[in-house]
């Protein structure tokens, strides 16, 4: 249930199309749906503006496809991260409508068909920036994630400090985002880059990308969020997810 699927339940309450018993029992089910492993909020949409996401790390296949289920049964879409090969190859086989990122993990059933790649035409848009290749799962996830709460998205990959020429090469894309999303492991140092050069808000996603005293992205986190350049706001490690939210809920403020 979301905010239009109840605005068009109502106004079919009152021209009659639906019953009044009909449209209770739909609300009935408005808070959350219980499964045998998990109770599901379907209130969250309505509360948030988007559904309830599908943490696939610790769950079983089957606990992850009855949950994914009883998702797309209420909103009609659904995003699941940190997916097992084994419950993304169920999923890939039951919803023909999806996007699947296998190096990022994340999945999302029934996205628009009319969408496609990341890179959508529109002046309201995120950027999200990599700063290697080997952050792309993350940033991919973030990307993802962006376009699963109905906001365009423009990746520029691979311009990290190490030769700064490429990240001036996209300057054009990233100063015209609403928001950037910036990705980075090792020294994390490439969101306090764009937000000095480019202006905020910043999210910095730090990596668990790097050799050993990169440690799984413990001093990437402790740079950005000790950043010097205004506008940078810090999500968890690895946690593209988070960040491709908040800067949906940016976008939409």
């Amino acid at each position: 249930m979301n905010r239009d699927r109840l605005i068009e339940l109502l106004g079919e309450v009152k021209s009659g199309a639906t019953s009044i018993e009909k449209a209770t029992e739909d609300l009935a089910q408005l808070p959350f749906v219980s499964v045998d492993s998990a109770n599901i909020d379907t209130h969250r949409e309505l509360r948030t503006g988007m559904p309830e996401v599908v943490f696939g790390q610790g769950k079983t296949v089957d606990e992850i496809v009855q949950i994914t289920q009883k998702i797309v049964e209420a909103h009609g879409n659904a995003l699941i991260t940190r997916l097992s090969q084994e419950a993304a190859a169920k999923l890939v086989e039951a919803y023909p409508n999806h996007r699947y990122l296998e190096r990022s993990k994340i999945i999302w059933i029934n996205p628009n068909p009319e969408s496609e790649g990341f890179d959508i035409d529109s002046e309201d848009y995120v950027a999200v920036v990599s700063a290697g290749t080997s952050d792309i799962p993350v940033a991919d996830e973030a990307a993802l994630t962006v376009q699963a709460c109905n906001k365009s998205v423009k990746k520029v990959y691979d311009c990290g400090i190490a030769g700064i020429h490429r990240l001036l090469d996209k300057q054009e894309i990233i100063k015209k985002a609403r928001v950037k999303i910036v990705v980075a492991g090792m020294e994390g140092a490439l969101p306090s880059v764009v937000a000095g050069m480019f202006g905020g808000p910043v999210i910095g996603v730090p990596t668990s990308v790097g050799y050993g005293v990169s440690a799984a992205g413990i001093p990437a986190a402790l740079s950005m969020l000790a950043s010097c350049a205004p506008g940078v706001a810090v999500v968890n490690i690895d946690n593209g997810f988070g960040a491709g939210v908040i800067a949906s809920q940016v976008i939409k403020s």
